[in-house]
Order: C-alpha cells, then structure tokens, then sequence
C-alpha cells in the first residue's frame, strides 16, 4: 500500500528561496526562520507518515457507520484525533488568547497540506473546524466567542457548514430551513441539510453546526438568509454541556470516496440555535468560512495528487517492464524499470510540475492572504480574492488529472484495489465538487471578480507579471525558457479579458460560455509567474553554490517542463473564448 514521506526540501523552498517570508514584512513573518519552519515541517511529517498514512486505507475500506443515531468513524481515528491534539496541531494559527499559537495562516496551510496528503478524510474533521472558528472569530459577539473559540481551537469540539438541502445547492435562494424567533433571544430552527462533511462523529464531545436559514421578514432570495450556531449539544452558562439538542443524522451518504469522513444528512427539529452576525445578511457570515474553504479545498487538489505521485514515481523506479528504446539500462536484469520509457517520463514530469507550481500558488495565496488580515493590506485582500475561484477550480482540476496520471503508471495493477491508487482517485474527485463545484468558480471568476473594485485586482495581477518580466528580462538563463513563455501566456490572458469586454455586455452568454476555459487559462498564468519566480530563485542559489545543486538543477528541469510543455494551453484556451457562445449554445434543450 502507498506510503507518503513529507517533501520538506521542497516545502522550504517555497517557504525562504521564492516567498522569502522570513524577510516579508507582514506581522509574524519575521519569526519564520528556515529552522523554525523546518522544525514545524519535520514534526508534521512524523505524524503523518507515522499515524495518519498507515489509517488512509484501512479508514476508506472501513468507512463510518450510524449506531444509534452517532456516528463512529474507522478504527484508529479516534487514537490519532487525540494525538493531533495533544500535539497542537489544531491550533496552529489560532489566537493565543483562546488557546490557539498565533503563527501565521501559512503554516497552517503548509502543515495541513502534510496531513491532507497523508490521510485527507481524517483531516477534513479538523480543517472544517478551522472554517468554523473563522466565522464566529470575524462574526460572533464577544459571549459567543468566549463560549466557543477555546473548545474549537483545540478541537475539543469541531464545527462544521451547513448549506445545502435536497432540492437546492448553489441556488440558496430556494433555503427552505426555517429560523423562528424565540423570547429568550434564540431560535428555533426546522430544516434538513445535505452532504455536510464531519455532521456527525465519536472524535470530540460536541459539535457545533453553522446553518444557514430563513428567518422572518428577510424577503425573498439570498437576501433573507441567516446563519445560526446550533450546537449538537446545548452549551451551558458556566461552558459546561448540557442536554441534546433537537439536531440529529438522518444517514450517512454512501460516496465515491472520502469514505473515512461522515458525511451526514442532518435533520434539525425546532433545535436552538443563536444569530451569528446581522439579521438577514448569513450569506456575508458564511462567505468566511467559504472562501477559507475554497482554499483549502484547492489544497486538498495538489496535496492528494502529491500522495499518488511519489507512489506512481517509486512504482516506475523498481517495477521492470520492457527496454529502453536507446538500448538496455539495467542489462544484468531482464527488463529496465518504467521510468526509462519517454512517455513515462512524461506522465511523471507532469505531475511533478504539477504539484510542485501549485505548492507554490498555495503558499503565495495563503501569503496574501495574511498579509490582508494580519498587515490591512487592501491590494493583497482584493488579489486573493480574485485568485481564490482559479486556485480552488484549476487546482482541483489539475489535482484530479494528475492522481489519473499517477494511477496510468501502474497500468492494471492501479485498477486493482490493493495499491491504494483507486483512492487517491476517488478521493481528489470530490475536490471538483464540493465548497462551490468548478463551473461555479469559474462563473464567479467571470462575473463578480474581473469587475471587482473596478477591475484593480487584475489589472494588479497583470502589472505584477509585467513587473517580474521587465525586472529579470536581462537574465538570459531565464529569457527564452521562463519569461518569453509567461509574457505570451499573459497576453492570452489579457485578450481574454478584452474579449469578454468586447462581448459580455451585448451578448453576456458569451462571456460565461468562456468562463471555465478563462478560469484554466488564469491558473495556467499563475502557474507560469510561480515556475519563473521559482527558476529565479534556483538559478541564484546555483550561482552562490549554496544547497544542494541537484536539488536547485531539477527545479529548473522541471520548470522548463511545464513553461514548454503545460503553459502553451493558454493559446487553446484563448481559442476556445474567442469562438463566443454560438457553439455552445447552438443545440436547443430539446436536441440533447
């Protein structure tokens, strides 16, 4: 079964060679020296390849069952929920004055990518907790606070969102859960909830829901909706638990994967819940926790993907099949070892530049993304923005692609269960779905973020990759293999803009018939100024002598790779814009 090592080496890379965080003036950064994070990385791995990996199979073989309306999930969770705990490892950027260490969201983002690659449904139970914190932190009043940050920081108790319902899913408008107004101050909510992740679970002793509901007089749509705190057990006065609330699982949903997290259906029967935030306006509330989740989500797309990679790279380097066209690479044994073969090579070196360019967007979005909370900075607030729908959908997109390359490797032997590539296959598929499916993202992308503050995030965007170009455009290590490329990706980009300029007013299909192809172009984009960010800093490190030089040789490999090979789909994206709605739209419903 596949096991999974850390990339440390790598993490670091991004962390002090391309995101320099140590000298980056955002508050906190300062302390992220390289043996401090390296300290933090190294710990994280332990855990994961020592307790989390070895539960990743056994937990989806096994899955969660329903015993008398709780859920109890596979065997060993529970052993290894306590041990993240009793490790702090919950609480990595939560604040100190509620138990939490205070470090940056980077961190959290960088050791959660450890846990999530080495068992991803068990740590969906702690990172939809983290979501929860974050709305009642930006949200809630101070007795709210006071009552629930402490117990989720620790993940005494765990949280979890509760938005769909069995008639309605993006649409919220259609809510039917109902939120009546109670003397005391509380509500009364009645409703049924759908596909909501960790709903129920024997790993903390309580759990608190955040639900979205319809409250009276809020009119019709979106606009009426209130989010609420309905914990499954009543909170007393004193913090103390007291009786059960009327919340309960109707059943867990039978999945393609993530069969280790429960996924509920969750019936609420006049349960109590509380008004978190302003009367009718849940929708804002939410979004903290959703846009959080859109980047985790679009972490969870490369994590996984990391997990099948270094399985599908030590599966070509030992198994032995046929021979190198060149001429026998290992003649003293009856084959060569896969990885000899060119389309081999290929399958691998684009999962290698694949995961390692989305690390770095991850890290990079997450480094905005404090900079926004923690520096005020506005510009950072409105590019991370913009770029959450692009890293939450192209991410996801790639992510999934490359778990199906990493399984193609194997051949048959990755169709069979016991290699464990099945999993990472049926686990990455819901990352396309889940938290705002793909072609909402790109919607979204289109829609609502180009315009955004009159259009100042891209325009931002456009003038950082025109900045880093006219800065390094002097390198000739860098012109023709990184810089040419990302300046005719950029332009692809900016065309596409112009031409939902151009287009979208008089003809809005046109622009959203082109929204998921703009959406892959924009990834790609990014993903092209992050492998010339990182071949810069390579190419240096090369220069000084320092580290490792084979390290820093490979980088640069594989960032040719991905400039020649990867970045050139703009241009087919561009295309596929500029043909407008016409052959999207042709076909009448009827025809299909």
């Amino acid at each position: 079964m596949p096991s999974y090592t850390a990339p440390t080496q790598d993490m670091q890379f991004v962390l002090h060679e391309v995101l320099k965080v140590s000298h980056d003036d955002t508050p906190g950064y300062a302390d992220l020296d390289r043996d401090f994070t390296g300290a933090i990385l190294e710990e994280a791995g332990k855990i994961a390849s020592g307790v989390l990996a070895p539960l990743n199979a056994s937990g989806d073989a096994e899955g969660c069952r329903l015993e008398n309306g709780m859920v109890v999930t596979p065997s060993g969770f529970k052993e290894a929920f306590a041990e993240l705990k009793a490790g702090g490892w919950t609480a990595i950027d939560g604040d100190p004055a509620y138990g939490g260490q205070g470090l940056p969201y980077l961190m959290s983002c960088a050791t959660g990518e450890i846990f999530v690659s080495a068992n991803m449904a068990f740590n969906m139970y702690q990172g939809l907790t983290h979501g929860a914190y974050s709305a009642i932190q930006a949200h809630g009043t101070e007795a709210q606070k006071a009552a629930y940050l402490a117990k989720l920081v620790g993940c005494d108790w765990t949280g979890t969102m509760n938005l769909t319902e069995p008639h309605c899913g993006t649409d919220l408008g259609l809510m039917r859960t109902k939120a009546e107004p109670q003397e005391d101050g509380s509500y009364r909510i009645t409703g049924q909830k759908i596909f909501i992740s960790a709903g129920d679970h024997d790993l903390a002793e309580n759990v608190i829901h955040l639900v979205l509901a319809k409250a009276p007089g809020g009119g019709e749509g979106t606009k009426g909706i209130s989010l609420f705190i309905v914990p499954k057990v009543l909170v007393n006065a004193d913090g103390s638990l007291g009786a059960r609330n009327a919340v309960s699982v109707g059943k867990i949903e039978e999945k393609m994967g993530i069969h280790g997290n429960a996924t509920c259906v969750m019936n609420y029967d006049g349960a109590t819940g509380w008004l978190l935030g302003d009367l009718h306006k849940g929708m804002r509330a939410m979004f903290t926790m959703m846009n959080e989740a859109r980047l985790s989500v679009g972490l969870q797309g490369y994590a996984v993907a990391e997990a099948a990679y270094q399985h599908a790279r030590a599966y070509a380097r030992e198994r032995l099949q046929g021979r190198a066209v060149t001429g026998p690479e290992n003649p003293a044994d009856p084959a060569d070892p896969l990885i000899v073969h060119p389309d081999i090579r290929r399958n691998l070196m684009a999962q290698k530049a694949f995961v390692e360019g989305a690390r770095m967007l991850t890290y990079w979005g997450a480094a905005l993304v404090d900079r926004a909370q923690r520096g005020g900075d506005a510009a950072s607030e409105g590019l991370i923005s913009l770029l959450t729908p692009v890293i939450k959908g192209f991410l996801t997109d790639k992510g999934f692609e490359s778990t199906v390359n990493a399984q193609q490797v194997f051949g048959g032997h990755g169709y069979i269960e016991e290699q464990g590539m099945s999993q990472f296959v049926r686990d990455a598929r819901i990352t396309m779905i889940y938290e705002g499916a793909n072609g909402v993202q790109a919607l979204d992308l289109v829609a609502r973020k180009l315009a955004a503050d009159g259009g100042k995030p891209i325009m931002g965007f456009f003038d950082m990759v025109k900045g880093f170009i006219k800065e390094n455009e002097g390198h000739g290590e860098l012109k023709a293999g990184f810089l040419d490329p990302l300046k005719a990706a950029s332009k692809d980009l900016q065309a596409a803009g112009m031409f939902f300029m151009a287009e979208g007013m008089k003809n809005p299909n046109a622009a959203l018939a082109g929204s998921y192809d703009f959406m892959s172009l924009f990834g790609h984009v990014c993903m092209g100024l992050m492998w010339s960010r990182a071949a810069l800093a390579a190419h240096n490190a090369l220069e000084r002598g320092d580290g490792d030089a084979d390290f820093y040789r490979a980088k640069l490999a594989t960032g040719r790779y991905y400039m020649a090979r990867e970045l050139p789909a703009t241009a087919l994206r561009l295309a596929r814009i500029q043909s407008g709605a016409d052959p999207v739209m042709a076909l009448s419903a009827e025809a299909f």
